[in-house]
């Protein structure tokens, strides 16, 4: 991918595993990418018995900093393990004490039931399924039995990953599990949609932090890992380049931020499902139209559900939906990515066409 050349668009693709094939996605409509800026705020604390935070870092020698690395990997590493869905390999993080790991949903599929490799475990463990939340790409399973010195990660604060900031990021790549690759923070607030296609959940994932840090199939439910030996994010979509056969883009790879893996994964364990999701929704189900001129034109309402937020407005089922709180929506994945920017309850002017009228409803945006 050339960055200079604004005509050529990357496609992006989920590092699912060694077997599964990989999952098309794209950035953002109308942006570099949509939501680019955007701040993420952590609302909730983490949770486990985590390790002591090493002291923050100063000016630093190449000596210095690759004792620094090596003591980051020292005490995150043995925290991130391998995951074995069937066919499909991925990583996962250890989120507490009791067993619980945090993964990628599209590391898990349809399965209930795993096989770990953990780093102080000379054998394979059993886990079990606690949930799945499809629609973040995030899921929490739990060992059967917790091995004696399981150590949780130490989850940091997405308010303060800035753009520049060293990153490592660790998994399983290719099946070389325990395997770690260096970069810095690329961006922040990307938001990124996966296909639902090869594996994907089809999940528009707002906030995410996009990091030079080789991402590769296998990767997927790992983690993203600053100086201070924090996980700032679960390293989830890798990026190609259609003009290169659709091979991986070098440097660009893309982290859910830490603060909704908290949001999600505590609520899973307390709740055994997400009770709050805290994305917005309109109530529909709608497919992608075409204009005159054969492009995407806007999404057409196939079902309004009754008591949700459109319904509600008056839209109706074959309405057209062109824009949402004045950004303009051409398709599915663009009104899925201009609603990750809201809250439900929220309230936005939703402009759609009916018999080719062109009309305005205030919409009290609903809950995913």
């Amino acid at each position: 991918m050339d960055a200079s050349l604004p005509s050529r668009r990357p496609a992006y693709r989920v590092p699912l595993s060694l077997t599964a094939a990989l999952c098309a996605v794209t950035l953002a409509a109308g942006c570099s990418p949509a939501g680019a800026g955007a701040q993420a705020v952590d609302r909730q604390p983490a949770r486990g018995a985590h390790s002591a935070q090493p002291a923050p870092l100063t000016q630093r020698s190449g000596n210095d900093l690759q004792s620094d690395y090596e003591t980051v990997i020292r005490n995150v590493l043995p925290s991130v393990v391998q995951i074995e869905s069937g066919n499909s390999l991925g990583s996962g993080v250890v989120y507490d004490g009791k067993g619980h790991i945090v993964t990628n949903a599209h590391v898990i599929g349809d399965r209930r039931s795993f096989t770990v490799t953990v780093a102080n475990s000379e054998q394979p463990l059993r886990a079990e399924l606690v949930s799945s939340f499809p629609e973040q790409d995030l899921a929490v399973i739990k060992l059967d039995s917790v091995p004696r010195g399981l150590r949780a990660a130490t989850f940091g604060d997405t308010s303060k990953v800035a753009v520049g900031q060293i990153v490592l990021a660790m998994g399983s790549p290719l099946g070389l599990s325990s395997s770690v690759t260096q970069g810095i923070v690329s961006a922040v607030g990307r938001t990124v949609s996966e296909g639902g296609a090869g594996g994907g959940t089809g999940a528009t994932i707002a906030n995410m932090v996009q990091t030079s840090a080789a991402i590769n199939p296998g990767n997927s439910g790992g983690a993203l890992v600053n100086l201070d030996s924090q996980v700032i994010g679960i390293p989830t979509l890798a990026a190609t380049d259609p003009e290169l056969g659709n091979g991986t883009a070098p440097g660009i790879g893309f982290a859910i931020p830490v603060s909704m893996v908290r949001t999600v994964a505590d609520q899973i364990i307390e709740h055994g499902r997400v009770v709050d999701s805290g994305r917005a929704a309109l109530g529909i189900t709608g497919r992608t139209v075409v204009g005159p001129d054969f492009q995407p034109a806007g999404v057409a309402v196939v079902t309004a559900r009754k008591g949700g937020a459109a319904a509600a407005a008056g839209i109706a089922a074959g309405d057209i939906i062109t824009q949402v709180g004045g950004v303009r929506v051409t398709t599915i994945a663009s009104l899925s990515e201009v609603l990750a920017a809201d809250r439900p309850g929220q309230r936005v002017k939703v402009t759609y066409t009916r018999g080719g009228a062109t009309r305005t409803a205030e919409v009290t945006l609903g809950e995913m």
